[in-house]
């Protein structure tokens, strides 16, 4: 049997490593191509050396996880991405898979779940984790609507939209898109029920949702 090629995309040398020695023990069935430390590189890689799978992180600084996966997917690559990050918040897991993702696993996964993940991927069979499966479910069933409460992430960004910041400020500050941010900010319009920035603040501010102006 054919070993499954992988790329591993993580900002983090010591993650890199451990992957790497855990896909390349023999008889694992896996072989890593290469590795990337942002998105930007990873998807160069992805790209040159066709691996069958990426296992790709979402918060790199020089490029996140999905931005890359919508690059993948705009320039017609083979390769599935199997996201392996430590987050699972909704502002994470719905962009990764809108974007393109296969899958979806956190890194505290089992190593026998993660290669069962990535067998999956490799087939083309979506994978999530129970806590990012149970939150994509939710999403769906209840989308948001005027009045519902802003998320964690919603309030970090309208937080920095109050203090002038452009969407590309916010994006390099949270180690987003620029897409993501206008995503959010949509969001945050439904939400509130307002249609632009200024009127999101001001409808905030007399919420209480930001506090004191």
């Amino acid at each position: 049997m054919t070993d499954i090629t992988l790329l591993i995309v993580d900002d983090h040398p010591v993650v890199r490593d451990g992957l790497r020695g855990m896909f390349d023990a023999e008889g694992s069935g896996f072989r890593v191509l290469g590795e990337a430390p942002d998105g930007v590189h990873g998807v160069e890689l992805a790209l040159e050396l066709d691996p069958d799978v990426v296992l790709m992180d979402l918060r790199m600084p020089g490029g996140g996880g999905v931005d890359a996966i919508a690059e993948l997917g705009r320039r017609g690559a083979r390769s599935r991405v199997l996201v392996l990050t430590t987050y699972d918040t909704d502002t994470d897991t719905l962009p990764a898979i809108e974007a393109g993702a296969t899958g979806y696993l956190l890194k505290d996964a089992p190593r026998e779940e993660l290669f069962a993940a990535v067998r999956a991927a490799a087939e083309g069979r979506t994978v999530l984790s129970p806590a990012v499966a149970s939150r994509l479910v939710t999403a769906v069933r209840a989308p948001a609507a005027a009045g519902a409460a802003l998320s964690a992430r919603e309030g970090e960004i309208l937080a920095l939209v109050a203090k002038g910041t452009a969407n590309r400020a916010i994006a390099a500050e949270l180690f987003i898109s620029e897409a993501t941010v206008k995503t959010h900010l949509t969001h945050i319009y439904a939400k509130l029920g307002v249609n632009d920035r200024a009127s999101a603040v001001a409808t905030a501010y007399d919420r209480g949702i930001l506090g004191g102006p």
